[in-house]
């Protein structure tokens, strides 16, 4: 009868530390002994509130990291079609996320549309232009206007939509500066180097160097749409599927709402 009961207690014993073991195994599987690392190719706009949603998230899964690669969206595509080892792509544009899609380079039944924008017209803190439109622009005294490469950065084809379709960009192309990133535009208005440029709603909120003059009519442009997907060739899709379930997470929205993202279902 003792052994019995010596037996017995030994084996609920046993049973609670395997219990206990796998209740503090972490909630996301570690990969050969050490942390899952995921590389993450997001738009420069998504800087500042990327890396506090990182934050928050590497806090509720500590065994995945992130190591972001912020650029202009058209650079972060082609950086993928070339091979680079991208576990997730957020875009600021449908374009460059249509392009990898038609090249099945994501992985499928992955991809959904994230966050949205604004276009905004700012000028140095400082100007004395006394700008309120964009047909300002037109103006003898707007000598340089920034914006994006139309042919790569989403913000740049956004502008050259709004420009084109206010009847004002062939009068105003010899002013235009190009630059490879929205954010190259906003270092350019916040030096003075330009006295305008089109930048995101999202970019201008975080300057304290620019004013923001005019918003676009979203009639004007297509809409701004920022998709997220897992690349096909993930090291880690498992654990990239995590972190792009968090992005939709009501936590990471009320970060990229404070930023002045549009969240969108």
């Amino acid at each position: 009868m003792m052994k019995r009961r010596i037996f017995l207690t030994l084996a609920a014993a046993f049973g609670f530390c395997l219990v206990l073991g796998i209740a503090l195994q972490p909630r996301f599987p570690v990969v050969n002994g050490a942390e899952t690392t995921l590389l993450v190719s997001a738009a420069a706009s998504l800087e500042e509130a990327l890396e506090v949603v990182q934050a928050d998230f590497e806090a509720e899964y500590p065994n995945i990291a992130i190591d972001y690669n912020f650029g202009s969206s058209g650079a972060l595509q082609q950086q993928i079609e070339q091979g680079a080892p991208v576990d997730v792509f957020i875009s600021a544009g449908v374009r460059q996320m249509d392009a990898l899609e038609e090249k099945d380079l994501l992985l499928p039944n992955t991809r959904g549309d994230l966050l949205g924008n604004r276009l905004v017209l700012i000028t140095p803190d400082d100007s004395t232009l006394g700008l309120t439109d964009f047909s300002d622009l037109t103006q003898s005294q707007v000598e340089r206007i920034s914006v994006g490469e139309f042919r790569s950065v989403p913000a740049g084809q956004y502008a050259e939509q709004v420009l084109s379709n206010l009847g004002i960009l062939a009068e105003i192309q010899p002013k235009l500066i190009f630059a490879n990133s929205v954010r190259g535009v906003l270092a350019a208005v916040e030096s003075g180097n330009v006295e305008a440029g089109l930048v995101y709603a999202t970019d201008a909120a975080i300057s304290a160097q620019v004013t923001v003059v005019a918003t676009a009519a979203e009639d004007l442009h297509d809409p701004i749409v920022y998709p997220v997907a897992i690349v096909g060739d993930a090291a880690s899709p498992e654990a990239a599927r995590v972190f792009v379930d968090y992005l939709s997470s009501d936590a990471a929205g009320a970060v990229f709402e404070d930023f002045g993202f549009t969240v969108l279902d």
